[in-house]
């Protein structure tokens, strides 16, 4: 189902040097107006002003829409949006918004609109560029777009890498350390601004505000913040290092035509601004396809076997494990062209059918804007090879795609995107994105997307020690932030106490057996490729083994009940009448908290808490009463809960 975008048929207004769009419930409200040539917005919330007076506009290669300018007319309408959705934390959405479109205008008579959006909870806007006169097209050299906060503002920031370093070569690829609770004065890392999503607690007014941006197309760029300069951040392109300094830092389009939309998520607390929708509210699907990948779980060798385990009976005994587990895929990773090759996958294709399993293949997106040396490359980028390889796929009968190492978010990378997923549409494969950039509403613009990586992810903890020791407090920073404007495909879930094949030798990991089975939940993308590994099925608890076989990848509705990014978070999703809580413990402290629970009153619920070891579990079933949301969790240690 689509959504419905019901203009409210009201005739244009006379100018007016303030417009003021409400949201349906009255408590947010945004305020666009003029000043000195300029134009500005601001934001507040039960009358707390949680956005102060900040500059919109842009300037083109035409000529400038941010200053000089005088408003010429407002629209005023409302939106009703009802669609379906089973990638994000709730099926199905139906809400109102409000929305207003200002026209200003600048000496030279060139025009632009500046679109607003206002639900409950949220604030979208984005210009809208008629054609002007005889000009047909636009490069657009800058924006004017800021985000101006209080001053004692605290921050919870993801810093952009410089582009070209790293290992081969391969950043930005989204997977830096947020910092929490950093005042906004605070320089960023690398002195290049912050990855989006951006959270940020705006104590002053009493509200926290996720600023983000959706609706990216290959029509613009994907942008960043900047840092904090002159009391505000400021909307930033791309570097021009990116892509091996191939392609403009300015995105171009014809006109008529319009940006992305930013968004800004504004609520009491973060549980409230981690349950918006306005990614997916205010963009559209892109193209049909047959039908919706079917969603589901699977298992992926090479996160704890690493590369030696691409070859073929390796990746036989994966699928036989995916089979054990009742899972519907394996995912064979890099140098599978080299070590297995398309005659060997063909047959492991044949052969994993025949277990039920599916299979999924890793490509790099391609290779002349890194070092990378890992196959297949230099195909996913070139239309005739990609469009080859993956009508084979299809004859063959793999499923779905993992493409990595992507190069930064130049108009041409945001391009290659749309034609990959675009083309695999066109062969029945899914499409799973690593080494890359945040998905901005792709969930709902390409309906064989299932998921992007963009988050310092499950592979880190093979790479280095501190990642495992910091493992928990990450994980209770992404339900607010990172996951909460788009799937994340973080391959978690590890059930080995040691990161290698043989569970005896690499990075010792501290976080509880039942932490593992809380991220299951806590983490959502559809697709979930598991951390497990064969001997799992013998050395690690029997209660989590089958938690893992159980627990769904898809929602129908989802919960943020508590918590405060960076030390705790309890969350709880429904699929049917089933409802799966996940309470996390980020901290060194053993945690003791109350909390609301979603089950009905003397229902039998599952409940597993840490045993006295961090690889003990215990399950209990018992029954739903007050008492039962009393939690006292361990550090680094997590509780689960199932029932109805």
């Amino acid at each position: 189902m689509t959504s419905v975008l019901a203009m409210a048929a009201m005739p244009l207004l006379a100018k007016d040097d303030i417009a003021k769009t409400v949201s349906p419930n009255g408590r947010l409200v945004v305020t666009t107006y003029e000043d000195g040539g300029k134009i500005f917005y601001t934001a507040a919330y039960d009358g707390r002003e949680v956005v102060m007076p900040s500059r919109l506009g842009l300037v083109a290669n035409f000529g400038s829409l941010a200053e000089g300018l005088n408003v010429d007319s407002l629209y005023e309408g409302e939106e009703t949006y009802s669609y379906n959705l089973e990638t994000i934390k709730v099926s199905d959405v139906e809400k109102s918004a409000r929305k207003q479109i200002v026209y200003v205008s600048n000496k030279a008579r060139q025009v632009l609109g500046i679109e607003v959006v206002v639900e409950d909870n949220a604030v979208a806007f984005r210009y809208i560029i008629p054609k002007q006169g005889e000009t047909g097209s636009v490069r657009v050299m800058s924006e004017a777009t800021e985000f101006r906060f209080p001053s004692s503002t605290t921050t919870f920031l993801c810093p952009q890498s410089e582009a070209m370093i790293g290992w081969k070569r391969t950043k930005p690829s989204y997977e830096e350390e947020y910092k929490c609770d950093a005042p906004m004065s605070e320089k960023s890392k690398f002195g290049k601004g912050y990855t989006f999503p951006c959270l940020f607690n705006v104590a002053q007014a009493k509200a926290w505000a996720l600023v983000s941006e959706t609706g990216v197309t290959s029509r613009y760029c994907g942008s960043r913040l900047s840092d904090y300069e002159n009391g505000a951040y400021h909307i930033a392109y791309p570097m021009p290092e990116e892509n091996n300094g191939n392609g403009t830092v300015e995105p171009a389009m014809a006109l008529p035509g319009e940006t992305p939309w930013r968004t800004i998520a504004i609520g009491e607390n973060p549980m409230v601004t981690a349950m918006q929708t306005i990614t997916w509210d205010v963009v559209a699907p892109q193209y049909k396809i047959k039908s919706l990948p079917q969603y589901g779980k699977g298992t992926w060798s090479w996160i704890l076997w690493q590369d030696p385990s691409i070859n073929f009976d390796d990746q036989k005994a994966y699928v036989d494990f995916a089979k054990n587990m009742g899972y519907g895929y394996v995912l064979i990773d890099n140098w599978w062209d080299k070590n297995i090759g398309d005659d060997g996958i063909k047959e492991l294709v044949k052969y994993a059918k025949a277990q039920g399993v599916d299979i999924v293949l890793w490509y790099s997106s391609s290779g002349y804007w890194n070092d990378i040396v890992q196959g297949p490359v230099n195909m996913m980028d070139r239309a005739i090879v990609r469009k080859q390889k993956m009508k084979w796929m299809k004859s063959i009968g793999v499923k779905g795609i993992k493409v990595d190492f992507f190069a930064g978010d130049k108009q041409e990378t945001m391009r290659l995107y749309e034609d990959i997923l675009s083309d695999a549409a066109d062969n029945d494969l899914f499409v799973i994105l690593h080494g890359t950039t945040l998905p901005r509403g792709w969930e709902r613009m390409y309906p064989n997307y299932v998921g992007s990586e963009a988050v310092l992810a499950s592979e880190n903890l093979i790479f280095d020690q501190h990642f495992c020791d910091t493992e928990a407090m990450c994980a209770t920073l992404h339900p607010f932030i990172r996951n909460a404007v788009g799937c994340m495909e973080y391959g978690g879930s590890f059930l080995n106490r040691r990161m290698s094949r043989d569970n005896k030798s690499g990075n010792r990991r501290l976080t509880s057996q039942v932490f593992s089975l809380a991220t299951a939940v806590a983490f959502q993308n559809p697709m979930q490729f598991f951390a497990l590994a064969p001997n799992n099925l013998t050395d690690a608890p029997a209660e989590c083994i089958d938690f893992l076989k159980s627990v769904p990848t898809t929602w129908d509705e989802t919960r943020l009940i508590d918590g405060y990014p960076g030390k705790y978070v309890v969350l709880a999703r429904r699929s049917g009448d089933m409802w799966y809580l996940a309470a996390i413990n980020g901290t060194p402290e053993t945690l003791k908290i109350e909390v609301a629970l979603p089950f009905a009153p003397d229902s039998q619920v599952a409940l597993y808490t840490d045993g006295k070891t961090v690889d003990d579990v215990n399950l209990d079933t018992v029954t739903n009463n007050p008492k039962l949301g009393k939690l006292t969790i361990k550090p680094q240690g997590a509780a689960v809960m199932v029932g109805k």
